[in-house]
């Protein structure tokens, strides 16, 4: 139609030299046509895309939401789209994304894994692609982690200094290395530091349901001062169930979570909470991958930070 070679629109649409007569053609068959470049095709031929893959172990998750909006704003902006990928929390279902994504010649890949091992590097190793691992530390992948040892150090002071000393706390399991392990580490090395205490551990499933049933189990016997769970949605199962039982909240028991999740605000008694960044986490995973991307230095581990946010549903019995 523009009457044109196919080099010299080539040449158009990819922001090459034309004549002003030439463009003024081409520009005038593309509004007739409605024509629009296939991105995907494009890439294809080059070699490469603008796509980014992202590997989340859940969707139902506000953490996951919250992250995958700041990862998407950020990559919009710098010129990339996002695909996502999600595994149900299967470790397999990882490990066959990275190379999905490798064979769909994505630019790079953030992964948000429950657990890391050495057959998620070697994936990575074998495809070359650039990655990010967000949440999980990594000592061969470039990451960004939440400080979870540190908020749970410092939830764990803040507990202690309002005088609970008899305390129960509802985590996941160890595999999980930053909300099983660090959170539980940092909180329980917080009330040795404090002082004299009895804190026993019950271990959940990231599950509201889980996390009623295990505190109706506690209650059937001596009830703890406070509960203190690994996630806000344990932390509300933990709180229904108290509730239930006829006990306040925070008069009988405290209740505190991690997340900062926006539920936790509107719930009676509003949840205190340890707040995780989880937005800005996701800004800043995206824009590093993207400097990996274009060959420029990125920090092997970057730390994204949190705050305690205080509600009704802790009592000060100090």
């Amino acid at each position: 139609m523009a009457k044109v070679s196919k080099s010299t629109v080539s040449r158009y649409l990819n922001g090459g030299y034309v004549s002003t007569a030439a463009s003024a053609k081409i520009e005038m068959a593309i509004k007739e046509t409605k024509f629009e470049p296939n991105t995907f095709a494009q890439s294809l031929k080059l070699k490469q895309t603008n796509f980014v893959g992202v590997i989340i172990p859940r969707l139902d998750s506000y953490t996951m939401t919250k992250t995958l909006m700041g990862i998407d704003e950020k990559l919009k902006e710098l010129g990339f789209q996002m695909l996502v990928a999600n595994t149900d929390r299967i470790p397999e279902r990882e490990i066959e994304n990275v190379f999905a994504f490798s064979r769909q010649k994505v630019a790079g890949v953030l992964l948000m894994a429950a657990q890391l091992s050495e057959k998620h590097t070697d994936a990575f190793r074998d495809t070359g692609m650039p990655a990010v691992v967000i949440g999980q530390e990594s000592k061969e992948l470039h990451c960004l982690v939440h400080a979870d040892y540190e908020a749970g150090y410092g939830l764990g002071s803040f507990i202690y200094q309002k005088g609970h000393r008899n305390i129960l706390y509802i985590g996941v399991s160890e595999k999980d290395e930053a909300v099983g392990k660090m959170r539980r580490e940092g909180f329980a090395k917080a009330l040795e530091d404090g002082g004299s205490h009895e804190l026993k551990f019950a271990e959940g499933d990231f599950s509201m349901q889980q996390a009623k049933k295990l505190t109706e189990k506690t209650l059937e016997g001596e009830i703890p001062d406070a509960i203190i769970c690994a996630t806000d949605n344990m932390a509300l199962g933990a709180m229904k169930a108290i509730q239930e039982k006829g006990l306040s909240i925070p008069g009988d028991v405290s209740v505190a979570g991690f997340g900062g999740y926006r539920i936790s605000e509107m719930v009676h008694p509003g949840l205190t909470t340890v707040s995780f960044h989880y937005y800005k986490a996701g800004q800043q995973a995206a824009s590093s991958l993207v400097s990996l991307i274009e060959g420029n230095p990125v920090e092997e581990k970057m730390v994204s930070g949190f705050e305690i946010i205080e509600r009704e549903s802790v009592s000060d019995k100090s």
